[in-house]
């Protein structure tokens, strides 16, 4: 599908149009508005899908918003959201116009994953905070150019994994943290389903007319339309996501940078592939990697074509130490201690004949059964009011210019792992990190896959951001 003459030229007149009146002049009155702590706070809303009306509502449960802005590509997206949001609510096809608008304070963008560093970078370009979606890029590099731009505009970007506001995780992390499992061994986080036998294989057709489609690829390939590419199913492609890898994935690895404070992996290494689903998708339908942190591994399986037994849920982990196990999800968590037992019952009882003569042998245990660690659980998970205090935290710092909960830098560092467990998958390589250099040790393959083209004009609108 080729762009018009006309259509290219429009868009370049609204690129520079747009940076001589955001980058150029908004941003300085925006930047200048220094809040009270009762002073409502304008809100603008980028992509009224499943998640941006979940934070539509989050933050309309907030006394001090007022969802003043509604952008969505698709025409009844954008009447639903601006109906949900209210009468004063005005509606805009394109986001540059949002972002023109003074009267924002701050912009939500739960757009598809290829547009969230960009339109991040543009915000704050335009003198507005912003609340970014998960994964919070699509590509390793976007990330440090999210944070320039962040840094250089004096903005506050809060990431949306919002398990960090849960009262839960962050007390299962002080456990862990205390040592109340021990020292950490190793972490798991897997998620099955069974979507068997996939999304079906549709024809390149031309675009709904409510659709706008060439601004909904903005800086990805430009591709023919394809219903399983668009709407909700883009997440299984490479132009547009990474698959489970970074959407359940940045929120899995984040509670564990979180909890252990660590920031880059040594090495990464996942295997895969589209096995089992058939269909015109891309990503992986079954997942494996393993993430070597100092001292400890991290271990994450996803399946798309297999429903397994039933676990932690989505975003759920299991902590394991050398004391016991911590389970932690979105209901809560729990503490299961490990026995305490002499180490030469642990093998002599392997079988129950036992060992021959020559083998270890049992001993007799003395006294009562004793256990590494107390036991603990806690069932007051609430993942709908995580969301909405994910949204109080942000709001917080847009009015105190505190640092959130989940800022740009810790966003860049486990997206850069999510990054790498898919290169790894991509090449069928163990990657080694060089966090200090950004760069995968000995592997011009992989480095070049650490950042992406984007497409005219928004290859211009991205040069124009980082050269200002």
């Amino acid at each position: 599908m080729k762009m018009k003459k006309k259509q290219i030229n429009q868009s370049r007149m609204s690129r520079r149009s747009f940076l001589g009146r955001t980058a150029l002049g908004i941003s300085a009155l925006s930047a200048s508005r220094v809040f009270g702590a009762n002073d409502r706070v304008n809100v603008g809303v980028i992509g009224f899908g499943l998640f941006g009306r979940i934070h539509t509502h989050s933050f309309m449960e907030q006394g001090d918003v007022e969802i003043a802005g509604m952008c969505d590509v698709y025409g009844p997206r954008l009447d639903a959201g601006a109906a949900l949001a209210g009468s004063r609510c005005k509606k805009y096809p394109d986001f540059r116009k949002l972002l023109e608008n003074r009267d924002i304070d701050a912009i939500v963008v739960a757009t598809p994953d290829h547009w969230h560093a960009l339109m991040t970078m543009m915000a704050c370009a335009a003198g507005k905070d912003v609340y970014c979606e998960k994964p919070l890029t699509l590509f390793v590099k976007e990330g440090r150019w999210m944070i320039e731009l962040a840094k250089r505009n004096k903005r506050v970007v809060q990431v949306g994994v919002q398990n960090r506001s849960g009262p839960n995780f962050q007390r299962a992390g002080e456990l862990i943290r205390k040592g109340q499992i021990g020292e950490l061994v190793s972490v798991q986080n897997s998620y099955f389903r069974n979507v068997m036998p996939g999304f079906g294989n549709p024809p390149d057709q031309t675009p709904p007319p409510e659709l706008n489609y060439n601004m909904w690829l903005g800086p990805a390939p430009e591709r023919p339309y394809n219903p399983n590419r668009s709407l909700y199913h883009f997440r299984w492609f490479w132009d547009y996501s990474g698959g489970q890898m970074t959407n359940l994935g940045q929120h899995s690895l984040d509670l564990v940078h979180f909890f252990m404070g660590v920031k880059a992996p040594k090495s990464v290494y996942s295997s895969g592939g589209r096995f089992h689903l058939k269909d015109n998708c891309e990503v992986p339908d079954t997942q494996d990697a393993i993430i070597e942190y100092p001292g400890f591994n991290a271990v994450c399986e996803y399946r798309e074509a297999s429903a397994g037994q039933q676990g932690l849920g989505m975003g759920g982990l299991m902590f394991h130490g050398t004391k016991g196990s911590l389970a932690v999800g979105r209901t809560g968590f729990e503490l299961i201690p490990d026995k305490k037992v002499n180490p030469i019952n642990t093998v002599a009882k392997v079988l129950p004949a036992g060992h021959p003569v020559g083998g270890p042998q049992p001993v007799e245990e003395e006294g009562e059964q004793k256990f590494w660690t107390e036991a603990e659980k806690d069932t007051s998970g609430d993942a709908a009011k995580d969301y909405q205090r994910h949204a109080r935290n942000f709001l917080d710092c847009v009015k105190s210019r505190k640092q959130p909960i989940a800022d740009l830098e810790n966003g860049h560092q486990v997206a850069t792992v999510c990054h790498l467990a898919n290169i790894s998958l991509r090449t069928g390589r163990k990657l080694v990190w060089d966090a200090s250099r950004v760069e995968v040790v000995g592997d011009q393959q992989a480095n070049e896959m650490l950042v992406r083209a984007y497409r005219k004009p928004w290859d211009s609108e991205l040069h124009s951001l980082l050269q200002s």
